[in-house]
């Protein structure tokens, strides 16, 4: 049965049982968004407070993403070993363990060493809530389930920089207030915590290990009334394929032509999701709102515009998915960004510090480049590398090209602060629109289209070249 069959026999609906385990299991993805976005707001007093330099501001920021990227990397096979449920527990515990640790830090250099841990967590979670989701949802509601996490660290990301305006102007005058909007993480731990005790294992991870009764409890439990004893017999034939596929390496990324080319295309776009510098607004936009003329606590509350923005981005970009190809949405959302980008350097080379317009042309220029990347870019490279890798590496590709993702992510991170105090912020600018308009040319060239296409004919079409 190929991909295109359609059912005309009516699809059951969600139940409240899978409704609620998606929603515990996605606070792992709130959880990544509020932990990356939280640091937004709360350089700004810890640069203060801690006397940080340029380098020690980049390396507070980036040192989770450099974490994430390690996470990423074996988050996978610990999951593939221990169970998801079991891990994504574990997790919890250490997201609640970091974040304390991150709020009562006594010095940058543990603060950093607490912030790596919890990169680990924030990594290990991004590989492993998508898979277990994706697991634990009937295929025609997979696509809405697994979004959900997609649109739960967006909304993280706002969260962190609500709170972080809400607790700047409670504790205005307190040189500390950065260890309050990191500790805040904690709750959302905990919740994560209480609730994976009660979500039942993923089924398909439960039939490979040979726990195949638990398995159709799981199946029986979660599909309630909908309940199809042959979805279990798939889920056991789809195990058996597992059990008897040789695990996939590294280097069967490089050694085959053909899949050396997916590789290469799935690199390219772990890649273009950050070299836009999404993550330089993420971490530093606090910072750079200041700098353009939004005074007192101004600038924390002019941050949540893009972070609204970003949540509404995705959800625009979940309907559009369904219409428009993936290469179109790419090519329009590197336009996109290039051209607010350009306005947002050009406004800062060229309006007056004294112009009061000035600082909400920059405002407006960064919330059109969030929409953008976030709805065209961000959305899409995830979607598009989970697509183009063969079954035999779909692990190790997307494994390989998430630990890429996330050490751009620290390199940018890591050196905005450096480049914008020696080169100022509009020439850093620029450089992100130089590697934007190089990204343009390269998709519009290289990159094939993949929307309604079945996984075989996106196999085929690279066996072919």
């Amino acid at each position: 049965m190929s991909l295109h069959t359609v059912h005309s026999e009516a699809k059951p609906p969600m139940t409240g049982r899978l409704r609620l385990i998606a929603t515990v299991a996605t606070f792992g993805g709130l959880l990544f968004g509020y932990d990356t976005g939280v640091i937004n707001g709360a350089l700004p007093s810890m640069v203060e407070d801690l006397q940080l330099t340029p380098f020690l501001e980049g390396l507070v920021a980036s040192i989770l993403p450099f974490g994430a990227a390690w996470g990423a990397a074996f988050g996978g096979k610990l999951a593939d070993h221990f169970g998801r449920r079991r891990v994504l527990l574990f997790l919890a515990v250490i997201f609640v363990i970091a974040t304390i640790g991150c709020g009562t830090a006594p010095t940058v250099t543990v603060l950093v060493a607490f912030r790596c841990i919890l990169g680990l967590a924030v990594g290990a979670a991004s590989v492993i809530v998508p898979v277990f989701l994706a697991e634990l949802a009937p295929a025609h509601l997979r696509g809405r389930v697994v979004a959900q996490n997609e649109l739960m660290i967006v909304g993280g990301q706002a969260l962190a920089f609500v709170f972080n305006a809400g607790l700047a102007t409670a504790f205005a005058h307190v040189p500390h207030v950065w260890r309050y909007m990191l500790v805040l993480a904690t709750a959302p731990a905990l919740i994560l915590w209480v609730g994976m005790i009660i979500v039942p294992e993923s089924p398909r991870w439960l039939a490979r290990n040979g726990s195949v009764d638990r398995m159709f409890d799981v199946l029986r439990r979660i599909r309630e009334e909908a309940y199809d004893p042959g979805e279990g017999q798939t889920v056991l034939r789809l195990a058996k394929e597992d059990e008897n596929r040789p695990a996939a390496r590294i280097t069967d990324l490089v050694r085959v032509p053909w899949i050396r080319r997916i590789f290469i295309l799935g690199a390219s776009m772990a890649v273009i999701n950050q070299i836009s510098g999404i993550n330089a607004i993420q971490y530093y936009g606090v910072s750079v709102l200041q700098d353009v003329g939004f005074g007192g606590n101004g600038a924390f509350y002019a941050n949540i515009i893009p972070g609204v923005v970003g949540v509404l981005a995705v959800g625009l970009a979940m309907y559009l998915l369904k219409y428009v190809g993936r290469r179109k949405l790419l090519l329009t959302g590197l336009v996109g960004t290039t051209t607010s980008l350009t306005a947002f350097a050009l406004s800062y080379l060229l309006i007056p510090d004294t112009n009061p317009a000035r600082a909400w042309v920059i405002l407006t220029c960064i919330v059109v480049f969030v929409g953008f990347m976030q709805c065209c870019i961000g959305t899409v490279t995830w979607l598009y590398m989970s697509e183009i890798f063969p079954l035999n590496v779909r692990g190790v590709g997307m494994g390989v090209c998430a630990w890429i993702l996330w050490m751009m992510t620290f390199v940018v991170g890591l050196t905005f602060p450096i480049l914008t105090d020696s080169l100022g912020v509009a020439y850093t600018i620029l450089i992100f629109v130089v590697l934007q308009v190089i990204a343009l040319v390269w998709v519009y060239r290289v990159a094939p289209e993949t929307k309604d296409k079945t996984l075989e004919e996106l196999e085929h079409y690279f066996r072919t070249g």
